[in-house]
């Protein structure tokens, strides 16, 4: 198949969200460069994976007051990211599924788009969460942002894994003879 015209062959609305997701995903990694230090190696990831408030209070020092402020543009910038990223994926999963009509692939199609759902909801979560860890970080604020985060990093996944089987999914069952 030819790559560009499969790429033309996307929908407008899929192109368009995929567009916003890249954009707005640049630039979260543009305002996670300062926010990599040696407490912090993944930047904010480490922040949100932080589970005590000793590891997110060692995490804010090593940022000092400028990657604080990073900190919290990123924070807002993965507000936007978040209803980007869900309807991009939602989109691909109807553009993914729209050749498969069975009544497996609708229910795991809702399965998937449900999981997507549960990240988002968890992602806000997390952020409201870390925003309120910045003075002073707390043990229970701190694990309750890494739990968000744990949740929405599986969802995603398992969402993900669920397209790729979708997709790879027999169209017809075998005849049996």
């Amino acid at each position: 198949m030819d790559p560009a015209h499969g790429l033309a062959a996307l929908p407008k609305t899929l192109k368009a969200s995929l567009v916003a997701l890249v954009l707005v995903l640049l630039a979260l990694l543009l305002v996670n460069q300062p926010l990599q230090t040696a407490s912090a190696p993944q930047g904010i990831v480490s922040y949100q994976l932080a589970g005590t408030a000793d590891q997110a209070h060692a995490i804010l020092r090593s940022w000092r007051s400028d990657g604080i402020g990073w900190a919290k543009i990123s924070l807002w910038l993965d507000f936007l990211f978040i209803p980007i990223y869900l309807l991009a994926l939602f989109h691909l999963t109807r553009h993914l599924t729209r050749d498969r009509p069975g009544v497996r692939e609708r229910v795991g199609a809702r399965w998937v788009r449900a999981l997507f759902v549960a990240a988002g909801l968890a992602d806000f979560a997390e952020n409201i969460l870390l925003f309120n860890n910045f003075d002073p970080p707390t043990d229970a604020v701190s694990l309750w942002a890494t739990l968000c985060a744990l949740i929405k990093f599986t969802a995603l996944t398992l969402g993900t894994a669920g397209l790729v089987i979708l997709r790879a999914a027999r169209r017809h069952p075998l005849a049996h003879h």
